[in-house]
């Protein structure tokens, strides 16, 4: 299972926008849980707590662990709502999570094989394309990392998604193009051979045509 966020809350009593001011003048945010076949549950959560997540990007993406007087759910956010002149959160809510909600999340690539892998024993350079990938996993089986293995990787070579195993039931959210995780870029020594062969086979060439 993939690593997720913690958020403590607390129950809200009272509903509708009195409510809500009165726990901003207190620094917390009204917010609602709502799905998974209960009905919503009102809450309050620390402004700064619930603004330091949002400041760590991807939040709509991100998988949560919530706290509500102590019992536990597993939520992801679903809206935001925001101040249109200060942008700071005035509303949050979450949607709960069973063990068969299809959700997307961004995962974190794992390069397998650095050691044995063959371009970069000649010294070329693992150039990381994308350090993550945003996926449309199952919420019981997310994983933690995907694994692009360079055990057969040499210099030159592109790896794309097509070249991952992906957990199963898990799919790219980008499903139009074949796109790059990574590749092996040549050492700089060698591109900086083949610029002045370059160099030179151009100045033969203008040599001859004179």
């Amino acid at each position: 299972m993939a690593s997720t966020n913690s958020l403590d809350a607390t129950s809200r009593e009272g509903t509708g926008k009195g409510a809500a001011r009165a726990a901003r003048r207190e620094g917390l945010i009204p917010g609602v849980i709502y799905g998974g076949g209960t009905d919503p549950q009102p809450i309050n959560v620390k402004f700064n707590e619930l603004l330091k997540l949002l400041k760590k990007g991807k939040f709509m993406s991100t998988l949560l662990k919530i706290k509500v007087d102590g019992k536990e759910e597993t939520v992801i956010c679903r809206a935001v709502q925001r101040d249109v002149v200060k942008d700071l959160p005035t509303h949050v809510d979450f949607l709960r999570l069973s063990a068969k909600s299809r959700i997307n999340l961004y995962i974190p690539v794992e390069f397998a094989n650095e050691d044995t892998c063959p371009g970069l024993k000649k010294g070329g350079v693992l150039t990381v394309v994308r350090n993550e990938v945003e996926l449309k996993v199952t919420a019981g089986n997310i994983p933690e990392t995907i694994v692009a293995d360079l055990a057969n990787v040499n210099v030159g070579d592109v790896i794309n998604i097509s070249d991952i195993d992906l957990p199963a039931g898990s799919r790219p959210m980008i499903t139009d193009r074949d796109f790059v995780i990574a590749n092996i870029s040549a050492p700089s020594s060698l591109r900086a051979a083949d610029d002045e062969d370059d160099a030179e086979g151009g100045d033969e060439d203008a040599a001859a045509e004179e």
